[in-house]
């Protein structure tokens, strides 16, 4: 049996749109990624969404807004050391410094009891990853963030669906990013959206989604009707090629937009589907608690199903290369479970932190995993991956 680690839905309605708009030539940003954007918003509970050309876009775009409120480059942004490594690349290329703060092994997410250690005069924002979906400690983060009068920005890449006491995740913040890419539960195969309640982060952020033009309306980015702007900026330039501030070449283009409108017209069966599925593997790895850990779902929240961890928990008579090995030998994808980007990813050595600095995000790049619930997935197929599982414990016991 072979079990891949994701799925992709390519629903009718994104092929008829899809043909439609290579009918029509005009494939770059519009009316259809406006039509996601409203959507996607609508989904969230916000006002504003803006779609972008990737999930670490989406984080770099966000933060880059706030030079238009105040901060300077090379301020500081609180991050959690534990995240797919995109989160920290967003940091440096929107001008910002990483600060690292350690996570909770059990929730995969930052610890809030350890953010105000972290900060400096330079800091200007915290971005919560909501990691495999499980909600971080929104109340804390925001209390925290209103005292020192800090920005919030969720990195919500993996976190459609979830919800933290009765809100959604991508709503409770400053601003919320979102990845569409092939593996999550809305695609566009790549892209991304920043949703927000304010409307001038929107204005801002499509300016900077296509190198800080001036022209940034809902009306210029569908009809690229410049003569609106030229009227709304009292000036007869062509507003299109008026830059007001340094900016990205990020735009969504209309065909991804397209798969993204499919994908959300099934989006309540989808997340249907791989929330049972993810429900069920948490159910099943409790016989094995001796061995593994993983995230578990609160009262007051909704884990948004991304994919199942699996922690190896500390003197288990294997290692995580000998079980990945054997999953593999017999069909079931894995991916490790990220890696602590300050202590475990080269690319941030520059910034001279050295391993033991962060031992529960340490911890998790060294003995974690996770293993896709994705639509497709069945109840045979998961039955499949426990007594694999089950078979490859009995030969480490």
């Amino acid at each position: 049996m072979k079990i891949p680690f994701g799925a992709l839905t390519i629903t009718k309605e994104s092929r008829k749109l899809i043909n439609k708009i290579l009918d029509s030539g005009k494939l770059s940003s519009g009316k259809y990624v406006r039509e996601l954007e409203i959507l996607f918003a609508a989904l969230v509970g916000t006002k504003e969404a803006v779609a972008v050309s990737s999930g670490t876009d989406a984080d770099a775009l966000a933060l880059a807004v706030l030079y238009d409120f105040g901060a300077k480059r090379g301020d500081e942004v609180i991050v959690p050391a534990l995240s797919f490594v995109a989160t920290g690349n967003a940091v440096l290329q929107a001008g910002f410094k990483p600060v690292f703060v350690d996570i909770k092994k059990e929730t995969l997410n930052i610890d809030p009891d350890k953010i105000e250690n972290a900060v400096t005069k330079r800091t200007r924002a915290i971005m919560p990853v909501h990691l495999m979906g499980k909600p971080a400690e929104m109340d804390k983060i925001n209390k925290i963030a209103k005292k020192y009068k800090f920005f919030v920005i969720e990195d919500a890449a993996e976190a459609h669906g979830a919800e933290y006491k009765g809100r959604n995740i991508g709503a409770l913040g400053d601003m919320g990013a979102f990845s569409f890419y092939i593996a999550h539960i809305i695609s566009t195969v790549e892209g991304g959206i920043v949703t927000t309640n304010r409307k001038d982060f929107a204005e801002v952020l499509r300016s900077l989604r296509c190198h800080g033009r001036a022209c940034k309306c809902n009306i210029c980015v569908v009809n690229t009707a410049s003569a609106y702007c030229r009227k709304r900026f009292k000036t007869n330039k062509d507003i299109r090629f008026i830059f007001e501030r340094i900016g990205f070449s990020a735009k969504m283009n209309e065909l991804e937009a397209a798969m993204g409108i499919g994908s959300l017209r099934l989006y309540e069966k989808i997340i249907s589907k791989r929330r049972a599925n993810l429900k069920e593997m948490i159910r099943r790895l409790e016989d094995y608690s001796r061995y593994f850990f993983t995230i578990k779902e609160e009262k007051d929240e909704k884990i948004g199903p991304h994919a199942f961890p699996m922690i190896i928990r500390e003197g288990a008579p294997f290692t995580r290369n000998e079980l990945t090995a054997y999953l593999d030998r017999n069909g079931v994808d894995t991916r490790d479970l990220f890696s602590s980007m300050p202590t475990q990813c080269p690319g941030f050595a520059f910034l001279g932190h050295k391993k033991g600095d962060f031992p529960d995000a340490e911890y998790i790049g060294n003995n974690g995993i996770h293993i896709g619930v994705h639509q497709e997935l069945n109840k045979n197929q998961i039955a499949y991956i426990f007594k694999k599982l089950k078979e490859f414990l009995t030969q480490h016991r």
